[in-house]
């Protein structure tokens, strides 16, 4: 059985929105506030986070998180891996590099903002870490068998991934149908769902429903929301049955 925790379900920007006062911005609702997008799965025996965002000290924090064993990425965009600094108390912990896998394009972004931990005569106390190459074969963590899942974020290839029953999915605005197979039979899917406007690089909210009814997964998760995606109060009762609004701190079992 997979643990999973939302992280952080807003967009680039997190929710509020700096120097916002729309009613979203404002809510009281704790749900409506939103850190940037990832999630943890827990297994038996392995502490997996997908992205390392800007939050993730304080992701990791909050959730009282003391041990992880490695770092899976979905895209080299800064919303979603400039946090990787904060490894740094897990290899204190547990004495070792932190496992990361992300693709090659990936790579050269982690090598290029954090190039100081790659220096060979660093300084101690610098984040650790071993890189594993991933783009479309499945590989394993442990007891967690992934698959990748690539789609497309405009122009920039994204990889969601599928572990068991479980399938994540952000930052897309395009799926091949090779790849929604890969997809079909999981038990629930996360997914990303921006904003109700249609959007370059992301898939609104009803594209992405189409998108969950489709695929038939029984029980939908939408994320990585903008601001203007509404109230979760009032969006959640507008969706389709089997679909649910993420939010920060949400936990559920697969």
């Amino acid at each position: 059985m997979l643990h999973i925790t939302i992280l952080g379900s807003g967009t680039s920007t997190g929710v509020p929105f700096i120097g916002c006062n729309c009613e979203v911005c404002l809510s009281k609702d704790p749900r409506d506030a939103r850190l940037r997008t990832s999630i943890k799965i827990q297994s038996e025996n392995k502490a997996v986070v997908i992205d390392t965002t800007p939050d993730f000290r304080y992701q990791m924090l909050r959730t009282h998180t003391t041990h992880l064993d490695a770092v899976v990425f979905t895209h080299p965009h800064r919303d979603h891996y400039a946090g990787l600094d904060d490894i740094r108390p897990f290899n204190f912990h547990s004495n070792k590099p932190m496992e990361i896998y992300a693709n090659a394009i990936t790579q050269v972004a982690i090598k290029r903002d954090f190039y100081y931990a790659f220096e060979k005569d660093k300084e101690a106390g610098l984040p650790e870490m071993i890189i594993h190459n991933i783009e479309k074969d499945p590989f394993t963590i442990g007891d967690l068998n992934f698959i990748p899942i690539q789609v497309m974020h405009r122009e920039l290839p994204v990889l969601g991934f599928r572990v068991g029953d479980f399938s994540y999915v952000t930052d897309l605005n395009y799926i091949s149908e090779a790849e929604k197979e890969k997809i079909k039979g999981s038990k629930v899917l996360i997914l990303s769902a921006l904003r109700p406007q249609p959007h370059p690089t992301h898939f609104s909210l009803a594209e992405s429903i189409a998108l969950a009814t489709e695929l038939e997964v029984p029980e939908v998760y939408f994320t990585h929301f903008s601001h203007q995606i509404g109230l979760q109060a009032q969006i959640e009762q507008q969706l389709p049955s089997f679909i649910r609004m993420a939010y920060d701190g949400l936990q559920f079992s697969v």
